[in-house]
């Protein structure tokens, strides 16, 4: 389905069926069920052991999962071969760690996608890559090795890199948290934007005023499960579950 007839049909761009997932004994996500539709944002937060980064790497298959089903504009997930790493082009990831190679410049990191999966000219690839520096703030960075760029700059450089691919939905795990205080805001700033630009985006964060001030929705999860979900203010200001209630208390004085 092309992304015009999805929209048409108000087909979700991601959506969970019921999707389960054990790490041996451990019941990681369980019955886990959520629809993103296009240009939404979703940021999804609870405490650590939740089952979020899990969930999030579920959705380009970096982890499988062992019942339900996950459809990405109304086409299910395969399990493997060309057409994974086609939908999984599809899909752009940002990780705590910026997973840039370290021996080639920024711009190559950048370029790479594009000329190896697209098959775009290097010249093509260069000048959209060059752009989308330019709008994270890194262009002057472009020539330099990941290791000659602070933490906030890399990981600008590589949320660049996941645009240049042109993906359907960003997906961001704890995009922060291996940044110093002083980076955090640089690199959500740029998530601000693509927000605001209609970027679809699962984001899962620690971040409060974030999530506070971009999400759409935010979706809890505690022990694996989606407790509650909601407009961010209601689920601030309001939450329904004793769950919500209890996390929100423990991080309002950090």
């Amino acid at each position: 389905m092309s992304q015009e007839q999805a929209a048409e049909k108000n087909v979700p761009v991601i959506e969970l069926r019921h999707v389960d997932k054990h790490y041996g004994d451990l019941h990681v996500l369980r019955d886990v069920s959520l629809s993103v539709q296009r240009g939404e944002v979703v940021v999804v937060i609870g405490p650590s052991g939740s089952g979020k980064s899990t969930l999030c790497r579920t959705i380009n298959r970096l982890e499988t999962i062992d019942s339900g089903q996950i459809l990405i504009e109304g086409e299910l997930l395969p399990q493997e071969g060309r057409e994974l790493a086609r939908m999984r082009s599809e899909l752009g990831m940002v990780f705590q760690q910026f997973n840039l190679f370290a021996h080639m410049s920024i711009l190559d990191n950048v370029t790479l996608g594009p000329r190896e999966v697209l098959g775009q000219p290097k010249e093509e690839a260069e000048k959209h890559a060059l752009e989308l520096l330019a709008r994270v703030g890194v262009a002057e960075q472009a020539h330099k090795v990941p290791a000659q760029l602070s933490g906030g700059q890399q990981q600008r450089a590589a949320i660049a890199r996941s645009l240049a691919m042109r993906p359907k939905a960003m997906l961001f795990d704890e995009p922060t948290s291996a940044l110093d205080p002083e980076m955090i805001n640089e690199v959500l700033d740029v998530m601000v934007e693509l927000a605001r630009g209609g970027m679809t985006m699962i984001v899962v964060t620690h971040e409060m005023g974030f999530a506070r001030r971009v999400a759409d929705r935010v979706v809890f999860m505690a022990d694996g499960q989606i407790v509650e979900e909601g407009a961010p203010d209601d689920f601030f200001d309001h939450p329904r579950s004793q769950r919500a209630r209890d996390f929100l208390d423990s991080i309002k004085g950090h």
